[in-house]
């Protein structure tokens, strides 16, 4: 097995700790936790599909992960705009 391999595995379960560790500070009470849960947890989604279309030879992963990263930061800032109106 190369060794790249081997650390595209690590960084695979290393994604998924992180991913956990979004949903937590998601699920917090506080408006700018859920915010900033949900950007990581879109950061998070978009490098695990990259490493994981690069592995199984996915034609199309990249586009959606920028599709992903983009709509994540966009719905981020739109949704900060919009509880500071209030």
């Amino acid at each position: 097995m190369e060794i790249l391999l081997i650390s595209q595995y690590i960084l695979i379960a290393a994604l998924i700790i992180f991913m956990f560790a979004a949903v937590r500070i998601l699920t917090h009470k506080t408006i700018a936790m859920g915010l900033i849960g949900s950007a990581t947890f879109s950061l998070a989604v978009s490098v695990l599909l990259v490493t994981v279309g690069e592995i199984y030879k996915i034609s199309f992963y990249k586009d959606i992960a920028l599709a992903l990263l983009i709509l994540g930061v966009i719905g981020t800032i739109a949704f900060a705009m919009a509880l500071r109106r209030n």
